[in-house]
């Protein structure tokens, strides 16, 4: 299965998915680690991380309150 990542808002909307797809897991989560001040600059809120159609799990981008 191919890994990526779903964008969303606060409230659960997709705006859109991760440009790539990655052949593990380990390459997913690195490439949100390198990128995830940007998406939360273009205001993505959260991530879930998808196996093909499964989700994985998910996070807030958000800082903590």
């Amino acid at each position: 299965m191919a890994w990526s990542w779903r964008l969303e808002k606060a409230d659960g909307t997709t705006v859109g998915t991760s440009e790539e797809t990655f052949s593990t897991q380990s390459d997913a989560e690195s490439w949100l680690g390198e990128n995830w001040r940007g998406l939360r600059t273009g205001e993505v809120d959260k991530v879930t991380l998808m196996d093909g159609e499964t989700v994985v799990y998910g996070m807030s981008l958000q800082d903590p309150q």
